[in-house]
């Protein structure tokens, strides 16, 4: 019996030996593989100094764009859901309807009927989101910030927000739907009304629950919001390409590439850490 525990522990400490040697190594090539990048970038810091700036400000430009496209998604999905489990059925067709011609269908050519199709028919009867902007902004005498292919945006983010709210019905939906009904009846039984027990009971927990697949949303939304380009909106990927496509030296313009994925990355990354903690916080308290 002695002999046997002896075989055991000798065995288990030879694993955790070769544990330990296999996470060394995978540090050291780690270490190896992150110092090699880092070299590969400061062989091309002169063109890394020279871009950045143009960069920064169109990395700015494809933030301010998922931001509000978020924000109006929130609202398109938030709304979607209720109407996915309102009582009326034609409400609730409505929304189904909405969901599934939207999430059935490219996000490209749903950018390209907002703006060649929507917007057409809007500036028929005379709404022209440009002129617009431009007259209010000629009232705060900043019409100058006012860009050309303003359409292209208006249409675009209304685009993206439409789209994506589309899933986010579906995440709010399914987060509602996940809350105990019993806490609800218990609520309604103590006398809360419908949009109090909607406040202070469900969503808190909803919103807990929806953390990771909106999180995960909000990424994708700024990576697709690169399909703006084709809208001629002059955006992180659309800078990335004007300045990438010209050079003749194909080893530069990888560089270009790689270059501009590390915005995005910059923008995605923290993203991902809040949602980290996020769940980690609201977590306490279940």
């Amino acid at each position: 019996m002695q002999q046997t525990l002896k075989t055991l522990t000798s065995g288990e400490l030879q694993l955790r030996s070769r544990l330990v040697i296999f996470d060394y190594l995978f540090y050291l090539v780690a270490a190896v593989a992150v110092g090699a990048f880092f070299s590969y970038l400061y062989s091309f810091r002169d063109i890394s100094l020279l871009y950045f700036p143009f960069f920064l400000e169109k990395a700015g430009a494809t933030l301010v764009i998922s931001l509000i496209s978020m924000v109006l998604a929130t609202i398109f999905g938030f709304v979607g859901a209720l109407g996915r489990l309102s009582r009326f059925t034609v409400i609730r067709w409505i929304a189904i309807t909405y969901v599934e011609v939207i999430r059935g269908t490219p996000i490209l050519v749903q950018l390209l009927l907002w703006t060649y199709g929507v917007g057409y028919v809007l500036s028929n009867i005379g709404f022209d989101p440009y002129s617009i902007a431009f007259q209010a902004m000629t009232t705060l005498q900043n019409n100058s910030l006012v860009p050309d292919a303003f359409n292209g945006y208006f249409y675009g983010i209304i685009g993206l927000s439409f789209n994506y709210g589309a899933y986010l019905t579906e995440v709010f939906r399914t987060g509602i739907e996940s809350v105990n009904k019993g806490q609800t009846e218990a609520a309604l039984s103590l006398g809360l009304k419908s949009n109090q027990v909607m406040r202070h009971i469900v969503l808190p927990q909803a919103i807990r629950i929806t953390i990771p697949p909106f999180t995960n949303y909000f990424i994708t939304l700024i990576q697709d919001s690169a399909l703006l380009s084709a809208l001629s909106v002059i955006e992180l990927e659309h800078q990335t390409f004007s300045l990438a496509l010209p050079q003749t030296d194909a080893n530069i313009k990888l560089f270009v590439f790689i270059f501009g994925a590390l915005f995005y990355l910059a923008l995605c990354y923290p993203l991902s850490l809040l949602a980290r903690y996020l769940e980690a916080r609201m977590a306490v308290a279940y």
